[in-house]
Order: C-alpha cells, then structure tokens, then sequence
C-alpha cells in the first residue's frame, strides 16, 4: 500500500477531477473537508477546517501523508488557511512535496484575493517543505458562474480591455496530478487555457448558446486594478502551458438553449 496523498478541497471543482485521477493511478488519497463523511471507494476522510487551526484534524490528516496538495480556496482567507496548513506539516514532519494551486496574477494585479494568494505562496515557499507552486488562469466554472449573473442584467456590462484565458478544470487537474508525482520544482511555468478572450465574447459565447440576446454597455474598471488588468497582467507569462479544452466546448458541454425543448 502507498503513503496516503492528502487533497485538501477534495470535494471541490478541482478536486472532484484531481482525486479520481489519482486513484487511478493506484495512490492511496486522503481528502480533507470541513464536513466528515465515511469512507468510499478506496477514498479515506478527514474533517478539519483550515481557517480554524484544528490541531487534531489536521494532525489526523497529515498522519504519514509525503506528498500533499493544497486545492482548498474562497474569495479570502487563503493565506491563513495555507499558513494553518503549513503549520501543521511541518509538525508533522512526513511531507516531502507540497502542491499548491495559485492564480496568474497574484504577483501583479493589486486586488485582495490575489494579495491572499500571493500570501499563501510565500508560506508554501518558506515552509522549508519541497513544493510545486502552479499558477492558473480562471478556470472554465467561474467565469461561466460570472457571465450567468451579468446576463440576468438588462444590459451585458463588458468591461473594457478586461481578457481571460479560461481554462478547464479537467486540465489543470491533469497538470497537478502530474506534478504531484513527479519530484518537487518550486514556481513553475502558468497554465491557463488556449487562447484569450475579452469579455464581450465570453459573455456574447454564453447568450448565444442559451438563445438570448442582451444589449451590451462598455464599462470600465477604475484604479490600479483597472490598469493591471488593460495591461494583461492577469494573463498567461512566456513559456506557459496550455489546457486543450475550449470555452466553446465547455459551454456546448454546460449550457442548453431552452428552446431546442419548444
């Protein structure tokens, strides 16, 4: 039998692909979640909630745990969960390789959730722990949850010189199930999806696969934050790896059009 793999955010949009994944390669996988639950297919577990510090819960998780991936996340309290964690490892003393999921940007682009992660990867950093760090573009999920509310508005608001490169879940799983089997690298290249898209054709690719139509209103996004994002500072740096998966095939994946039922 193989160590145990620790995931935290296992039951997340990540971690629902990164845990089969996993299994399938014949390692052994720990999942820590804020809510307990029993064993199932060959997946063990663990109840603790990082921004809480339990001593226990974590103790528990990391028990003989060398290689752990850190996936949990939320709009703030990254860089306390992940110092929690990291806390926690190296008490434990059995972690030879800590994975953790960023975002591309964080180094640049001045907002608070970006500050939060930045924080957390300096505490991976200087953990003293091995670690891969891999930054990664907005996955698919999110920018749909963002284009599903922008076109519940009269108008499409599309903020002007805004990009993304949305990238699949399912290939940043690949990615970090990958690393995590492979020796230790630090800061690696960013992965982000196969091409750039600006907000108006993201939120224009989500009404036409639901069969609407909404006027569209420029908008522009004021402040510092504002000129990091017109400059590209959220996207992708020289010698980045590619996902495969479109924004085009997710949605023909995720999104009916109501009428194709009429």
């Amino acid at each position: 039998m193989t160590t145990p793999i620790l995931v935290t955010g296992g039951t997340g949009t990540l971690g629902r692909h990164v845990v089969p994944l996993l299994c399938e390669a014949g390692r052994t996988v720990r999942v820590l979640s804020r809510h307990g639950r029993e064993a199932a297919d060959g997946i063990e577990y663990v109840s603790a909630d990082l921004l809480k510090d339990n001593g226990e819960g974590l103790r528990d998780a990391l028990d003989g745990a060398e290689i752990v991936l850190h996936l949990a996340g939320g709009p703030k309290g990254d860089d306390v969960a992940t110092r929690n964690l990291v806390r926690a490892a190296q008490r434990a003393g059995s972690v030879k390789h800590l994975v953790f999921i960023s975002v591309i940007g964080a180094d640049t682009v001045p907002v608070a959730w970006l500050r939060n992660k930045l924080a957390a990867e300096r505490a991976v950093a200087g953990s003293g722990i091995p670690f891969t760090t891999l930054r990664a573009a907005q996955f698919h999920d999110l920018v749909l949850t963002v284009v599903e509310k922008m076109a519940k508005l009269p108008v499409l608001p599309v903020p002007g010189g805004l990009r993304f490169e949305p990238v699949d879940a399912r290939d940043v799983a690949a990615r970090l199930v990958e690393l995590a089997l492979g020796e230790p690298a630090g800061l690696i290249p960013d992965l982000a999806g196969p091409r750039v898209y600006g907000m108006a054709e993201l939120g224009g690719g989500y009404l036409a696969a639901r069969g609407r139509r909404r006027p569209k209103l420029p908008v522009r996004i004021p402040g510092k934050a504002g000129r990091a994002y017109r400059a590209g500072e959220n996207l992708a740096g020289a010698g980045a790896t590619r996902g495969v998966r479109t924004w085009e095939s997710f949605l023909a994946e995720r999104v009916t059009d109501p009428r194709a039922d009429d």
